[in-house]
């Protein structure tokens, strides 16, 4: 998983309240069990209409929006079924971190193993960043994790809150496997240890 330290770019505003997973990659698309690949899918319904041409209203068709990393969106964020494919549709797409009122909680803990940052601020916190996303690809965002400050096109600090473990495996870039991996020492000592004192297991 790649490591999350500081993100500079482009923030696209949606301010959508109860975006659910199937409205982020929608059902007909969960057949891989492949994590590359959605990004062209992400938010299929709003992005395409019926004979799969872009629908030019929709913030990630509008050119200055094509290459955003950051998502400022409404509350909920993530509701619905609790399908892994949405955090994975977003990253593939670009997006590293998304900022809202609030997530549902399985997707907010999937984007952590997935390598996004999730962040989680009170509405009028959200509104500021919303007015700033909407100035286009000149207005760039800057996300330090480990400081845990956004700040501004403007230059404005905003400090967020995010819990020191899951902080820990976005900046080393672990998700679960990686976690383990870092135990292998010990697993490795337990399994020796244990074959010569149970050889018949």
């Amino acid at each position: 998983m790649d490591k999350f330290t500081t993100l500079t770019g482009v923030a696209a505003p949606m301010p959508l309240i109860n975006v659910d997973t199937d409205m982020i990659i929608p059902k007909q698309f969960l057949k891989t069990i492949k994590r590359s690949g959605l990004g062209k899918n992400l938010f299929d319904e709003m992005r395409f209409d019926d004979d799969g041409a872009e629908i030019p209203d929709f913030v990630l068709n509008k050119p200055q929006y094509r290459s955003a990393e950051i998502l400022v969106a409404g509350d909920n964020f993530g509701c619905g079924s609790s399908r892994e494919h949405a955090p994975w549709a977003i990253k593939d797409f670009g997006i590293r971190c998304v900022i809202a009122p609030s997530f549902a909680d399985i997707f907010f803990n999937n984007c952590f193993k997935n390598g996004i940052l999730p962040i989680a601020l009170p509405q009028e916190t959200v509104d500021i960043l919303m007015k700033d996303a909407e100035k286009g690809s000149n207005a760039r965002m800057t996300i330090d994790l480990e400081a845990q400050t956004i700040t501004t096109s403007e230059g404005e600090a905003i400090t967020f809150e995010v819990d020191p473990f899951k902080k820990h495996c976005l900046l080393e870039g672990l998700d679960d496997i990686g976690l383990t991996m870092e135990k292998s020492t010990n697993i490795d000592s337990f399994e020796s240890s244990a074959a010569q004192s149970r050889p018949w297991v």
